[in-house]
């Protein structure tokens, strides 16, 4: 269930990404995310990436707590842990820059998608909530993306207050956010104007600075999957299973 979908014009791509559950991923999805970054990274017409999500409503509600709960042992927690390792690593040897449009509230993972993104739009509804430890976890995967987009004391003070939101004020202030608008139509018409301009650029000076902007991640490639590990072994908890039970009532 959900999908995505990818729209080539000019050289600008734009993927967008759906499921019901609040634009949630299950590890179906994931990997779909992940194969399209790689498929639109060896793509010689494309220069820029746009990645969004579909509807008005949530731009990403994180991991799908449907599959969390029917994880049963380590092997499949981590792996599924590593689906989000897999699109962030994705996006980051991509060398294309990737725009983010964070229309809506973002959740876990898609705090960590947002953060993956080299320049991000959102609007004043764009909140934003780590709220894994809140069910036995923590945003382990996620941890490097956030922390090099904002820093380690935001990263914590929103890891250890897992149930309060955070206003796109404060995601733009710590530099989560690249400009905030009042409204989706707002923000759509800048990212247009925006995306003119930036794919009309020399495409060999637009890598470049890719490659700069990413220096020092290149551990990433394991740091990301030990995250994961730690965060498919604390999922078996029986904290977490009675966690995630009363999150979907």
């Amino acid at each position: 269930m959900g999908s995505i979908e990818t729209v080539i014009h000019n050289n600008v791509a734009t993927i967008t990404f759906y499921h019901p559950s609040s634009n949630s991923f299950p590890s179906t999805l994931l990997q779909e995310l992940t194969d399209e970054l790689n498929t639109l990274s060896k793509n010689e017409t494309v220069s820029i990436l746009i990645l969004k999500s579909a509807g008005t409503g949530a731009f990403c509600a994180g991991a799908s707590f449907d599959e969390l709960l029917s994880i049963s042992n380590y092997e499949d927690g981590s792996r599924f842990f590593s689906g989000f390792a897999n699109v962030i690593n994705a996006m980051r040897k991509c060398p294309k820059l990737i725009i983010g449009r964070i229309h809506g509230k973002a959740v876990g993972g898609g705090v960590g998608l947002a953060a993956a993104c080299d320049y991000s739009f959102a609007t004043s509804k764009s909140d934003i909530k780590l709220s894994e430890i809140a069910i036995g976890i923590g945003p382990f995967v996620i941890e490097p993306a956030v922390s090099r987009k904002i820093g380690k004391m935001p990263m914590s003070e929103m890891t250890l207050n897992p149930t309060a939101w955070k206003t796109s004020k404060w995601a733009f202030e710590k530099g989560l956010f690249t400009e905030v608008f009042e409204t989706i139509e707002e923000l759509d018409s800048r990212l247009e104007q925006y995306v003119a301009e930036i794919s009309s650029y020399n495409k060999e000076a637009l890598y470049e600075m890719k490659k700069v902007l990413w220096e020092g991640t290149n551990h990433w490639e394991s740091l990301l999957y030990e995250r994961a590990a730690i965060s498919g072994r604390l999922v078996l908890s029986d904290f977490t299973k009675n966690a995630l039970e009363k999150f979907k009532k």
